[in-house]
């Protein structure tokens, strides 16, 4: 019973860390991901996740600020 209390308590305190991030777009988009999106310099793209769960990528051009919700 205690055993599983704590794992309760450990994955809450875990989703609880997770943050949300929103960039926005040069044409005015708002896009919500569940993890700080990655620039990766070799295609000048961002990596992130969507609601969703699936992986996407955005033009690093296209996007004007990324904020931590």
């Amino acid at each position: 019973m205690n055993k599983t209390i704590l794992l309760l308590a450990c994955l809450l305190g875990l989703v609880a860390c997770s943050s949300q991030y929103i960039m926005s777009t040069k044409d005015g988009k708002m896009i919500t991901s569940d993890s700080k999106p990655k620039l990766d310099k070799t295609t000048g793209m961002y990596l992130y996740y969507d609601e969703d769960g699936r992986e996407v990528m955005i033009k690093q051009e296209d996007v004007t600020q990324i904020i931590e919700r």
